[in-house]
Protein backbone atom coordinates (compact mmCIF):
# COMPACT_ATOMS: atom_id res chain seq x y z
CA UNK A 1 0.00 0.00 0.00
CA UNK A 2 2.85 2.07 0.77
CA UNK A 3 4.15 2.07 -2.66
CA UNK A 4 0.73 2.31 -4.47
CA UNK A 5 0.84 5.78 -2.28
CA UNK A 6 4.12 6.42 -3.72
CA UNK A 7 3.28 5.87 -6.89
CA UNK A 8 0.20 8.04 -6.93
CA UNK A 9 1.97 11.10 -6.32
CA UNK A 10 5.07 10.75 -8.46
CA UNK A 11 3.13 9.95 -11.32
CA UNK A 12 1.25 12.78 -11.50
CA UNK A 13 4.82 14.87 -11.02
CA UNK A 14 6.02 13.07 -13.85
CA UNK A 15 3.23 13.29 -16.06
CA UNK A 16 4.00 17.23 -15.55
CA UNK A 17 7.03 16.91 -15.93
CA UNK A 18 6.72 15.15 -19.32
CA UNK A 19 4.06 18.15 -20.59
CA UNK A 20 6.61 20.88 -19.36
CA UNK A 21 9.62 19.66 -21.05
CA UNK A 22 7.36 18.62 -24.55
CA UNK A 23 5.86 22.60 -24.23
CA UNK A 24 9.20 23.80 -24.34
CA UNK A 25 10.82 22.14 -26.89
CA UNK A 26 7.69 22.89 -29.12
CA UNK A 27 7.76 26.60 -28.54
CA UNK A 28 11.41 27.54 -28.44
CA UNK A 29 12.60 24.82 -30.61
CA UNK A 30 10.60 23.07 -33.26
CA UNK A 31 8.52 25.94 -34.23
CA UNK A 32 11.28 28.51 -34.63
CA UNK A 33 13.26 25.86 -37.01
CA UNK A 34 10.45 26.11 -38.93
CA UNK A 35 9.83 29.55 -39.61
CA UNK A 36 13.93 29.65 -41.45
CA UNK A 37 11.96 28.18 -44.47
CA UNK A 38 11.88 31.23 -47.00
CA UNK A 39 9.70 29.32 -49.31
CA UNK A 40 6.70 29.76 -47.55
CA UNK A 41 4.63 32.71 -47.04
CA UNK A 42 4.20 33.84 -42.89
CA UNK A 43 0.30 33.79 -43.04
CA UNK A 44 0.51 29.76 -43.84
CA UNK A 45 4.12 28.73 -42.98
CA UNK A 46 3.97 25.02 -41.43
CA UNK A 47 5.32 27.06 -38.12
CA UNK A 48 2.20 28.61 -37.73
CA UNK A 49 -0.35 26.24 -38.66
CA UNK A 50 1.46 23.28 -36.59
CA UNK A 51 1.91 25.96 -33.66
CA UNK A 52 -1.93 25.95 -33.76
CA UNK A 53 -2.51 22.54 -33.85
CA UNK A 54 -0.04 22.19 -31.30
CA UNK A 55 -1.63 24.50 -28.79
CA UNK A 56 -5.14 22.95 -29.48
CA UNK A 57 -4.22 19.38 -28.87
CA UNK A 58 -2.35 20.47 -25.41
CA UNK A 59 -4.86 22.98 -24.20
CA UNK A 60 -7.43 19.48 -24.68
CA UNK A 61 -5.23 17.78 -23.58
CA UNK A 62 -4.19 19.68 -20.01
CA UNK A 63 -7.38 20.58 -19.76
CA UNK A 64 -9.52 17.45 -19.31
CA UNK A 65 -6.82 16.58 -17.44
CA UNK A 66 -7.38 19.09 -15.12
CA UNK A 67 -11.11 18.47 -15.21
CA UNK A 68 -10.11 15.04 -14.38
CA UNK A 69 -8.83 15.66 -11.18
CA UNK A 70 -11.47 18.49 -10.58
CA UNK A 71 -14.03 15.96 -10.54
CA UNK A 72 -13.10 13.94 -7.79
CA UNK A 73 -15.22 11.08 -5.76
CA UNK A 74 -18.12 12.23 -3.89
CA UNK A 75 -18.12 11.12 -0.43
CA UNK A 76 -20.74 8.94 0.13
CA UNK A 77 -20.19 7.99 4.05
CA UNK A 78 -21.17 11.55 4.62
CA UNK A 79 -24.22 11.99 2.59
CA UNK A 80 -25.43 8.42 3.67
CA UNK A 81 -24.63 9.52 7.81
CA UNK A 82 -22.49 6.27 8.04
CA UNK A 83 -19.90 7.62 10.24
CA UNK A 84 -16.78 8.52 10.00
CA UNK A 85 -13.40 6.39 8.95
CA UNK A 86 -13.01 4.68 5.83
CA UNK A 87 -13.54 1.38 7.74
CA UNK A 88 -17.12 2.63 7.90
CA UNK A 89 -17.60 2.70 3.81
CA UNK A 90 -15.96 0.09 2.87
CA UNK A 91 -17.67 -2.52 5.44
CA UNK A 92 -20.95 -0.67 3.97
CA UNK A 93 -19.96 -1.00 0.23
CA UNK A 94 -18.92 -4.66 0.50
CA UNK A 95 -21.83 -5.61 2.25
CA UNK A 96 -19.61 -7.30 5.60
CA UNK A 97 -21.80 -5.39 8.58
CA UNK A 98 -24.70 -4.17 6.40
CA UNK A 99 -26.08 -6.69 4.57
CA UNK A 100 -27.79 -6.33 1.23
CA UNK A 101 -26.22 -2.67 1.47
CA UNK A 102 -23.72 -2.98 -1.24
CA UNK A 103 -24.54 -0.44 -4.42
CA UNK A 104 -23.49 -2.07 -7.93
CA UNK A 105 -21.06 -0.84 -9.64
CA UNK A 106 -19.71 1.54 -6.81
CA UNK A 107 -16.59 1.09 -5.51
CA UNK A 108 -14.36 2.53 -2.21
CA UNK A 109 -10.84 3.51 -3.36
CA UNK A 110 -8.57 3.08 -0.16
CA UNK A 111 -5.68 5.44 -2.30
CA UNK A 112 -8.37 8.27 -2.78
CA UNK A 113 -10.62 7.33 0.44
CA UNK A 114 -13.17 8.37 -1.46
CA UNK A 115 -15.99 6.24 -2.59
CA UNK A 116 -16.69 6.59 -6.86
CA UNK A 117 -20.06 5.72 -8.48
CA UNK A 118 -19.52 3.40 -11.95
CA UNK A 119 -16.08 2.67 -10.54
CA UNK A 120 -13.51 1.70 -13.63
CA UNK A 121 -10.43 2.17 -12.48
CA UNK A 122 -7.56 3.86 -10.60
CA UNK A 123 -5.72 6.21 -12.55
CA UNK A 124 -2.07 7.08 -11.04
CA UNK A 125 -1.08 9.66 -13.23
CA UNK A 126 -3.67 11.73 -12.15
CA UNK A 127 -4.08 10.58 -8.55
CA UNK A 128 -7.77 9.65 -8.74
CA UNK A 129 -10.67 7.68 -9.31
CA UNK A 130 -12.24 7.10 -12.89
CA UNK A 131 -16.02 7.50 -12.81
CA UNK A 132 -19.40 7.94 -13.67
CA UNK A 133 -18.34 11.96 -13.01
CA UNK A 134 -15.40 11.72 -14.96
CA UNK A 135 -15.29 9.22 -17.53
CA UNK A 136 -15.54 11.52 -20.32
CA UNK A 137 -12.78 13.64 -19.45
CA UNK A 138 -10.65 10.88 -18.71
CA UNK A 139 -11.02 9.49 -22.44
CA UNK A 140 -10.85 12.77 -24.25
CA UNK A 141 -7.72 13.14 -21.80
CA UNK A 142 -5.97 10.14 -23.46
CA UNK A 143 -7.63 11.01 -26.78
CA UNK A 144 -5.54 14.41 -26.62
CA UNK A 145 -2.42 13.04 -25.15
CA UNK A 146 -1.93 10.62 -27.69
CA UNK A 147 -2.45 13.03 -30.52
CA UNK A 148 -0.22 15.74 -28.71
CA UNK A 149 2.13 12.86 -28.82
CA UNK A 150 1.98 11.92 -32.11
CA UNK A 151 2.58 16.13 -33.02
CA UNK A 152 5.68 16.30 -31.30
CA UNK A 153 7.02 12.77 -32.33
CA UNK A 154 6.95 14.00 -36.55
CA UNK A 155 8.14 17.55 -34.97
CA UNK A 156 11.02 16.04 -33.71
CA UNK A 157 12.01 13.58 -36.19
CA UNK A 158 11.32 16.73 -38.79
CA UNK A 159 14.09 18.83 -37.20
CA UNK A 160 16.27 16.12 -36.66
CA UNK A 161 16.35 15.18 -39.90
CA UNK A 162 17.37 18.65 -40.73
CA UNK A 163 19.89 19.21 -37.75
CA UNK A 164 21.55 15.33 -38.72
CA UNK A 165 20.87 15.71 -42.79
CA UNK A 166 18.81 12.67 -42.42
CA UNK A 167 16.05 11.00 -44.16
CA UNK A 168 13.38 8.55 -42.49
CA UNK A 169 11.77 7.37 -45.71
CA UNK A 170 13.59 3.96 -44.60
CA UNK A 171 11.08 2.73 -41.44
CA UNK A 172 14.14 0.90 -40.63
CA UNK A 173 16.02 4.35 -40.18
CA UNK A 174 14.00 4.92 -36.64
CA UNK A 175 14.61 1.69 -35.40
CA UNK A 176 18.12 2.18 -35.85
CA UNK A 177 18.34 5.79 -34.71
CA UNK A 178 18.73 5.22 -30.95
CA UNK A 179 21.92 2.75 -31.32
CA UNK A 180 23.25 4.70 -33.99
CA UNK A 181 23.18 8.46 -32.03
CA UNK A 182 24.25 6.76 -28.66
CA UNK A 183 27.37 5.99 -30.51
CA UNK A 184 27.62 9.19 -32.08
CA UNK A 185 27.13 10.95 -28.72
CA UNK A 186 29.97 9.26 -26.65
CA UNK A 187 32.39 10.12 -29.65
CA UNK A 188 31.42 13.76 -29.56
CA UNK A 189 30.02 13.71 -33.02
CA UNK A 190 26.28 14.77 -31.72
CA UNK A 191 25.25 17.30 -29.47
CA UNK A 192 23.64 16.86 -26.32
CA UNK A 193 20.58 18.53 -27.17
CA UNK A 194 19.93 16.51 -30.04
CA UNK A 195 20.63 13.57 -27.94
CA UNK A 196 18.17 14.70 -25.83
CA UNK A 197 15.45 15.44 -28.49
CA UNK A 198 15.80 11.73 -30.02
CA UNK A 199 15.44 10.09 -26.88
CA UNK A 200 12.09 12.52 -26.37
CA UNK A 201 10.83 10.54 -29.73
CA UNK A 202 10.90 7.05 -28.27
CA UNK A 203 9.12 8.93 -25.33
CA UNK A 204 6.32 10.47 -27.27
CA UNK A 205 6.18 7.29 -29.23
CA UNK A 206 5.69 4.96 -26.09
CA UNK A 207 3.92 7.78 -24.31
CA UNK A 208 1.44 8.06 -27.65
CA UNK A 209 0.78 4.49 -28.44
CA UNK A 210 -0.09 3.84 -24.81
CA UNK A 211 -2.70 6.13 -24.88
CA UNK A 212 -4.16 5.64 -28.37
CA UNK A 213 -4.38 1.83 -26.91
CA UNK A 214 -5.78 2.55 -23.70
CA UNK A 215 -8.27 4.87 -25.29
CA UNK A 216 -9.57 2.26 -27.97
CA UNK A 217 -9.78 -0.46 -25.35
CA UNK A 218 -11.87 2.07 -22.72
CA UNK A 219 -14.30 3.00 -25.76
CA UNK A 220 -14.64 -0.33 -26.01
CA UNK A 221 -15.82 -0.88 -22.62
CA UNK A 222 -18.24 2.47 -23.47
CA UNK A 223 -20.28 0.81 -26.13
CA UNK A 224 -20.69 -2.43 -24.01
CA UNK A 225 -22.08 -0.43 -21.12
CA UNK A 226 -19.22 -1.98 -18.95
CA UNK A 227 -16.46 -1.00 -16.67
CA UNK A 228 -13.42 -2.30 -15.81
CA UNK A 229 -14.49 -3.29 -12.44
CA UNK A 230 -17.59 -4.43 -13.90
CA UNK A 231 -15.27 -6.84 -16.33
CA UNK A 232 -12.84 -7.78 -13.25
CA UNK A 233 -15.31 -8.61 -10.84
CA UNK A 234 -17.49 -10.69 -12.90
CA UNK A 235 -20.52 -8.03 -13.16
CA UNK A 236 -23.28 -8.49 -15.44
CA UNK A 237 -24.81 -6.04 -16.92
CA UNK A 238 -28.05 -5.00 -18.40
CA UNK A 239 -28.16 -5.56 -22.35
CA UNK A 240 -28.84 -1.85 -23.92
CA UNK A 241 -28.62 -0.05 -27.58
CA UNK A 242 -24.90 1.30 -28.06
CA UNK A 243 -26.14 4.74 -28.87
CA UNK A 244 -27.44 5.17 -25.09
CA UNK A 245 -24.34 3.32 -23.55
CA UNK A 246 -22.15 5.78 -25.51
CA UNK A 247 -24.76 8.99 -24.80
CA UNK A 248 -24.63 8.36 -21.23
CA UNK A 249 -20.83 8.56 -20.89
CA UNK A 250 -20.86 11.57 -23.92
CA UNK A 251 -24.07 13.38 -23.39
CA UNK A 252 -25.46 14.87 -26.32
CA UNK A 253 -23.49 17.64 -26.49
CA UNK A 254 -20.69 15.44 -27.33
CA UNK A 255 -19.56 17.62 -29.92
CA UNK A 256 -18.49 20.44 -27.67
CA UNK A 257 -16.89 18.03 -25.31
CA UNK A 258 -14.60 17.04 -28.54
CA UNK A 259 -13.53 20.35 -29.43
CA UNK A 260 -13.17 21.86 -25.77
CA UNK A 261 -12.41 20.76 -22.18
CA UNK A 262 -15.50 21.07 -20.37
CA UNK A 263 -17.13 19.54 -17.48
CA UNK A 264 -20.18 17.10 -16.73
CA UNK A 265 -21.27 17.44 -20.40
CA UNK A 266 -22.64 13.52 -20.01
CA UNK A 267 -25.21 14.37 -16.64
CA UNK A 268 -27.91 15.64 -18.89
CA UNK A 269 -28.35 12.31 -20.74
CA UNK A 270 -27.88 10.63 -16.94
CA UNK A 271 -30.59 13.14 -15.39
CA UNK A 272 -33.40 12.76 -18.18
CA UNK A 273 -33.12 8.84 -17.96
CA UNK A 274 -33.57 9.13 -13.97
CA UNK A 275 -36.76 11.37 -14.11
Amino acid sequence: MLVLRLLNVVAPAYFLCISLVTFVLQIFLFIPSMFRDPSTTPLFSPALLHGALFLFLSANALGNYVLVIQSSPEDLGKSLNLGEGTEVVADWLDGSKFPGSALPSTHFCRLCARVTQRHDHHCFFTGNCIGSKNMRNFVMFCLYTSLACLDSLVAGMAYISAALSMSFANPLAFLTLLPHSISQFFSGALLSSEMFVILMLYLWLGIGLACAGFCCHQMLLILRGQTRYQVRKGMVVRARPWRENLQEVFGKRWLLGLLIPVLNVGNDYRGQKEK
